[in-house]
């Protein structure tokens, strides 16, 4: 009796399939191919699962990312064999530096067809070498009970190595032999799946923490002078930001910001401080205000003027990270526990004392001054990014998404964002920090549920235009600002140089509007404020397509905007 191999492959493919989706698995981007096709046939099959198209590999992984990164599930992302997976190769790196839990599922040719010239057939085993948290070639597949077994539990495994203490991508290879698609006789379900239980450990407080841990916060925040509180990029719950503002109460101390902590939007408190990247820069001020000792939680801060400020000063760090972020070296423990649980002990254990009001009384005072300073200088100055983030802040609804691009916007959104009521979910690809992928990423973020605009910079656009394939279903726009490339570098050293234009800022000539047409998408041009207000009001309601709004600033005037706010700062003028 002839076996069929199609089915073989497809009923093996179906047992995998449930045993990521029993980890938790309920998203999967895939790009179309053909060895990958048993793959494809039991996806489409499994209804727990939402199935993406996304042609270009290089995209369908950065949108892979943005559902990750929104959902804080495990996201598979699909490919045939080859060259194919190497396109992967940025978001994975971003996903093991953001900790992003993705399952990279890559169709391979047979072991006998490696290292002798087949089409399409590369070394695919430990491809992303370092990358990825776990990696596994299960071989050829097999339709016996224990080679389905096996599978299946190597499915839940990755799944939950993904998530586990360090969570990041997980890479599964997985070789095919022809044929691969089944006879019509062939009989292949996938398991019934239970509903996932959705639950967040971060909104349980577990009261008691490690002795060991008791004694270095006790050290820290009752024994060595005043201190502070640096929240970097990460995702508090509900109840774990309502236990840090109760720490900070209790301790009478300020916590300062990340614009990705998104801490500086929704619920507030006296502690919350977000000008400090504008009034460390005021030397008296920043002295005045130098501290004995800082409780840093999650990863480094966007800002490099508060980073170089906290240099020298001891640092206790909370997180829960696999990885160890001391960029100045000053940590002098870590502590791998649930911020929330540490803030929730401070909360029930700290005293506070007059002197600690007077710190705290002394921190608002600088944010309220730069609050309003800021809000004068933009009044009177010409049209620039700080006007731009002011407008974009106020309008974006409650608990809305933004997508902050690397390089210049996220440090214009760092200095101009400020604080809002209404809550608002900030993203940015910090883990490598790079430029690529962002066009992917939002339609990712857009995708996993959470309505997201974006910000980012033309050489940002540029280097995903693949991505504007997945915009025309998006309810929110991208924004991008047309200040003539990469400005970053205009505050930098090679500033100046006689090659600086040609080889550093590299400016591009690109007509948006024609490239909005090209991706079907509705174009909205801007070059004020006025009608930058108008262009967003009417991208965000229901019946208006969102499309791409470009917003033109001259980025010299920018420049000299951005620097001479910094000399008002500095109180030189």
């Amino acid at each position: 009796m002839t076996t069929d191999l199609g089915c073989v492959n497809l009923r093996w493919a179906l047992a995998l399939f449930d045993g990521l989706i029993a980890g938790g698995m309920r998203q999967l981007v895939l790009s179309p191919g053909s060895r990958s096709t048993p793959l494809v046939l039991a996806a489409q099959r499994q209804p727990a699962v939402t199935v993406t198209p996304i042609v270009d590999e290089r995209s369908a992984a950065f949108v892979a990312l943005g559902m990750a990164r929104a959902s804080r599930r495990p996201v598979g992302v699909l490919c045939t064999s080859g060259s194919a997976l190497a396109h992967w190769l940025p978001a994975v790196i971003e996903a093991a530096e953001s900790e992003i839990p993705l399952l990279l599922l890559s169709a391979d040719r047979p072991p006998e067809l490696r290292g002798w010239g087949a089409n399409q057939t590369i070394d695919q085993t430990r491809l992303f070498g370092v990358q990825v948290r776990a990696f596994y070639d299960p071989g050829t597949p097999e339709a016996t009970p224990l080679a389905l077994k096996q599978i299946r539990a190597l499915g839940r495994r990755a799944a939950a190595e993904s998530l586990g203490a360090w969570p990041g991508p997980v890479h599964l290879n997985l070789p095919f032999r022809e044929p691969l698609v089944p006879e019509p006789s062939c009989q292949a379900a996938p398991e019934p799946q239970p509903p996932l239980a959705l639950s967040d450990s971060a909104d349980s407080l577990p009261s008691a923490i490690p002795a060991q841990a008791r004694h270095a916060l006790q050290h820290f925040t009752r024994h060595s002078g005043h201190g502070l509180i640096c929240c970097g990029p990460g995702q508090w719950s509900a109840a774990g930001a309502a236990a840090l503002w109760q720490a900070a109460a209790r301790l009478g101390v300020p916590v300062l910001c990340d614009p990705l902590s998104g801490l500086r939007f929704g619920a507030a408190s006296p502690a919350r401080i977000t000008r400090y990247d504008s009034f460390l820069r005021h030397p008296t001020t920043a002295t005045a205000l130098k501290p004995a000792w800082v409780l840093r939680i999650g990863r480094a801060p966007v800002s490099k003027t508060l980073l170089s400020w906290l240099a020298e000063v001891p640092t206790l760090l909370v997180s829960t990270s696999g990885s160890w972020s001391d960029p100045n070296y000053d940590v002098q423990q870590k502590l791998a526990l649930d911020p929330a649980t540490v803030c929730a002990w401070l909360a029930a254990e700290s005293e506070i004392n007059a002197a600690d009001r007077a710190w705290l009384a002394a921190w608002r005072t600088a944010e309220q001054h730069i609050a309003q300073l800021a809000a004068d200088y933009l009044a009177h100055a010409p049209w620039c990014e700080g006007q731009l983030i002011g407008e974009l802040i106020a309008q974006l609804p409650a608990d809305d998404g933004l997508l902050c691009a690397n390089s210049m916007p996220i440090r214009q959104l760092d200095t101009w964002s400020g604080a809002r009521a209404q809550s608002l979910r900030l993203f940015g690809n910090r883990g490598a920090s790079g430029i690529d992928g962002q066009a992917s990423t939002l339609a990712g973020l857009n995708a996993a549920g959470t309505p997201t605009t974006a910000l980012l910079g033309d050489l940002s656009l540029l280097h995903d235009l693949s991505g504007l394939l997945a915009w025309r279903a998006l309810e929110r726009p991208g924004i991008v600002l047309n200040n003539g490339g990469g400005r970053i570098f205009d505050y930098l050293p090679q500033y100046g140089l006689p090659e600086f234009t040609t080889l550093w800022r590299t400016p591009i000539d690109i007509a948006f509007k024609d490239l909005a047409r090209t991706f079907g998408l509705a174009h909205r041009q801007v070059s004020d404020g006025v009608g930058f207000r108008q262009a967003l009001a009417e991208s965000l309601q229901p019946q208006q397509p969102a499309g791409l709004i470009e917003v033109v600033i001259d980025g010299d005037v920018s420049r000299q905007t951005h620097q001479g706010f910094w000399r008002v700062v500095r109180g030189e003028v």
